[in-house]
């Protein structure tokens, strides 16, 4: 079984033994756990022959079986016992004796190798990738959760890592990376080999929020698992005060933060910008965004080296949010300070549990010269292959030689076909209001003419104080228009341009300058302004100055 897909379907058939006793949406409780406590064992492959001794003499017999698996679990570290322990593995064992399938299970997976040195660490994580993708869709997961397609992981990495080539090359360099909700631990193996190929010298410290699947991983590879956690990475950062070199992340997708709440609300209240979410907070359902602010606030000071940051967002963090939401302030404050470098349309269809476009934000404190000030829009969306075979609705995947190009495109800072480059004020906006003079009629009539004298105010005015040579200019607001003017441009010579020759008797107000956001999709296409997406806020001018703790001033 040397191939991914007859390993995969090897596993997925050892289901069969958990029927009657499981439903489908809970086999991974038993299937995950056991697949690495699987991987662990045949790392041990010194003690397998004993192991498989002692299975072959309970063959007819099989006793206290689940005793014995729990007591072979706790021989294992400390660290390593937590990661069995994190999946509630005790209570399937107890399930599985009940229905008398521990004998059959393990013998099952007895029959399969993974080894180390017959499936590495990317193929264990695409077979685990594969795995968890039937999982959830027996179990209805949220669309994109848990695991990310290594062909976006190799893109997100070589973005990340791109600009600092030249650094990663110097000798006995270390530097930490820091995976937020890197799922199975496939972004922190792909940047790590990376950098690996790069400089064999070169040494990567990890850091990770993650599932136990990861923390596996990374102990089988050596490294120190004391970095990772599994636990909110609102509500339990443990990472506080720590600034890091690298950050990749892949959130999940439309995740709400209603059950953190409370802690996020406090420590925005309470610490501001000495905590995460001094900016703005975003609503309960912009997750996604919290999950930006929660890395943007572990950036090293720029005088220290500063950070790159990759992170793989559906299409909300980009247009939700209308002017003065908390997404659009986010947006902004990051506009502002000129954070964001790129970002990167992807292809549809290229995740196993949604067929949404996805995008890659790139967001740094420490730009090179040449894209200070600028954000580069890259549409890679028509980069893409058809897949022979569909797994879920990934029907598309991004190929080596397409990797390169859009990595090219980035690199190259060049207006193009598939590229465009901004001014961060292009994303801004005067908003203006488009007045026309109220029209009336009037007809004289004995009735009218009546009611006039009726009037009470008519009556008023033979007393009142009103300037009668005062001009009444009064315009009908059915009839106000709202125009975008982009920020740095001549809101006369806007009106001269596009209002005037449709709506010649026209004239504009100004409330204050606002922002917008471009779409990335139809800014790349199109070079348009869509419509209000931000705007600034009500807060004070000196609120308004704050600046993103860890971004360069220009």
């Amino acid at each position: 079984m040397n191939n991914f897909g007859d390993k995969v379907s090897f596993i997925w058939s050892v289901t069969d033994l958990l029927r009657a006793p499981y439903r489908p949406n809970q086999y991974k409780d038993v299937m995950l756990p056991m697949t690495v406590l699987r991987r662990l064992d045949c790392v041990l492959e010194q003690t397998k022959d004993q192991f498989l001794a002692k299975l072959e003499k309970f063959k007819g017999d099989p006793k206290n079986l689940a005793a014995n698996l729990t007591h072979y679990i706790k021989g294992f570290s400390d660290r390593a016992r937590e990661l069995i322990e994190h999946f509630a593995f005790e209570e399937q064992i107890a399930k599985l004796d009940k229905a008398d399938r521990i004998f059959l299970l393990v013998s099952k997976f007895c029959e399969i190798n993974l080894h180390p040195d017959r499936i590495s660490n990317i193929d264990m994580g695409t077979i685990f990738e594969e795995l968890i993708r039937r999982f959830n869709e027996a179990s209805n997961e949220d669309a994109g959760d848990h695991s990310t397609p290594r062909a976006v992981i190799r893109l997100m990495v070589n973005l990340h890592f791109l600009p600092d080539s030249r650094t990663l090359t110097t000798k006995g360099i270390v530097k930490t990376l820091y995976g937020l909700a890197c799922g199975i631990g496939g972004m922190l193996s792909v940047a790590e080999e990376y950098v690996r190929e790069l400089n064999p010298d070169a040494r990567l410290t990890v850091f990770a929020q993650a599932y136990a699947i990861c923390g596996s991983d990374m102990m089988i590879k050596g490294h120190n698992i004391d970095h990772i956690r599994f636990r909110n990475s609102f509500t339990d950062d443990h990472l506080a005060g720590k600034p890091i070199d690298y950050m990749l992340a892949n959130p999940p997708f439309g995740v709400k933060w209603e059950a953190q709440q409370d802690f996020v609300k406090r420590e925005h209240e309470e610490q501001g910008f000495g905590g995460r979410f001094g900016a703005v907070l975003p609503r309960l359902n912009g997750g996604s965004l919290l999950f930006l602010l929660h890395m943007i606030a572990k950036m090293k000071d720029e005088r220290d080296g500063g950070t790159r940051l990759a992170i793989a967002f559906n299409g909300s963090p980009l247009f939700t949010g209308g002017a003065g939401s908390g997404e659009s302030e986010i947006r902004r404050w990051i506009i502002e300070n000129d954070g964001l470098e790129a970002i990167v349309a992807l292809p549809d269809q290229l995740f196993y549990n949604t067929g949404i476009h996805t995008y890659l934000w790139i967001v740094t404190n420490r730009k090179t010269r040449a894209r200070r000030g600028k954000v580069q829009l890259i549409n890679a969306a028509g980069f893409f292959k058809k897949m022979r075979e569909s797994l879920g609705n990934k029907r598309h995947e991004v190929c080596e030689e397409q990797r390169n190009e859009i990595t090219r495109l980035y690199g190259e800072l060049t207006d193009g076909e598939h590229v465009r480059i901004f001014a961060g004020e292009d994303f801004g906006f005067r908003r203006i209001t488009v007045e026309r003079p109220l029209r009336l009629n009037f007809v004289v009539t004995e009735e009218r003419l009546a009611a006039l004298q009726a009037d009470a105010a008519f009556q008023k005015l033979a007393t009142s104080k009103i300037r009668k040579d005062k001009k009444a200019v009064e315009s009908d607001p059915t009839l106000w228009d709202y125009e975008n003017v982009p920020l740095g441009e001549d809101v006369d010579a806007y009106m001269q341009r596009e209002v005037l020759p449709h709506v010649p008797e026209a004239g504009w107000t100004s409330r204050r300058p606002r922002w917008a956001t471009r779409s990335a999709s139809t800014a790349i296409s199109t070079s348009t302004l869509l419509r209000a997406r931000l705007t600034r806020s009500k807060a004070t001018s000196s609120e308004s100055k704050r600046r993103l703790p860890t971004c360069s001033r220009r």
